[in-house]
């Protein structure tokens, strides 16, 4: 088995450049151009500490204290009338800044307006629980935490979703290797045969891009169709692709692999 080598560099040192890679960003509007978000920030200024904010895409960004995330989205829910969340998560920047950016997507169905909280906190830094807030952050705080390790302060209920309640690692930081370390390349050997069987068995095999000609017993297999479960040989019967099936349809003539042709031509 090839050794695993921890990839903790792999924003700082992409193989292509020595920088960071800038997502291309749309135009950002003045807060001040909406008399609605003008007002709501002007509202939200009055009692906590904003650091940034500007319109784009339509709605307002508003920058916070990691602190206040809680009593804020309490203000925007009851006081401003966002009754929404429609989605919250984590972004890694760790690499970069050492800091995970968290965002809250708030809709008002009165204003018809969408506002999205972000905020930036340390690696083992937590963050309070909104559930009480909103029932929707339930699973997306769990998923946070599963995905990205980020713990929630509160929480009702604060474990993974998604992967085993003893996985090791965290799948959607930008530091996880894409087919797994070698913690989920052994997980099911060990969970279900023990360590003892690793030699027999094998390690799992996670690349997404690996095709078995014998997956799905191969009755599936595009020109060698076989029955289910029919024995595996190297002289499967070759299948020519047909474009209908016997007998045809009305007036509409029969057409064959060998007879069609590929244009090239894109103006043709």
């Amino acid at each position: 088995m090839r050794a695993y080598k921890p990839k903790d560099n792999v924003q700082k040192k992409p193989y292509y450049t020595d920088r960071f890679w800038v997502a291309p960003q749309v135009p950002k509007q003045d807060v001040s151009s909406d008399e609605v978000f003008a007002a709501d920030l002007a509202a939200l200024k009055e009692k906590f500490e904003v650091l940034e904010a500007y319109i784009q895409v339509g709605q307002m960004v508003v920058y916070i204290n990691p602190e206040d995330n809680f009593e804020v989205l309490k203000f925007f829910k009851e006081e401003l009338t966002y009754d929404q969340l429609s989605e919250m998560s984590a972004i890694d920047w760790l690499a970069e800044k050492g800091e995970f950016e968290i965002f809250y997507q708030m809709l008002s169905m009165n204003k018809r307006k969408r506002v999205r909280i972000k905020m930036f906190i340390k690696e083992d830094q937590a963050i309070e629980s909104v559930e009480k807030l909103f029932r929707s952050a339930d699973w997306s705080e769990r998923e946070m935490y599963d995905m990205f390790g980020v713990k929630v302060n509160n929480h009702p209920f604060m474990k993974r979703i998604l992967m085993p309640y003893d996985w090791q690692g965290f799948p959607l930081r930008k530091t996880y290797p894409l087919q797994g370390d070698e913690f989920a390349q052994w997980y099911e050997v060990d969970k279900i045969y023990g360590k003892e069987a690793r030699d027999i068995i094998g390690p799992e095999l996670r690349d997404t891009a690996r095709i078995d000609r014998y997956d799905s017993e191969r009755f599936a297999r595009l020109g060698h169709e076989v029955p289910k479960g029919a024995p595996v040989t190297d002289n499967d019967p070759v299948n020519p692709q047909a474009y209908q099936e016997e007998g045809g349809v009305f007036m509409i003539k029969k057409l064959n692999k060998e007879s069609s042709v590929v244009i090239d031509d894109p103006q043709r």
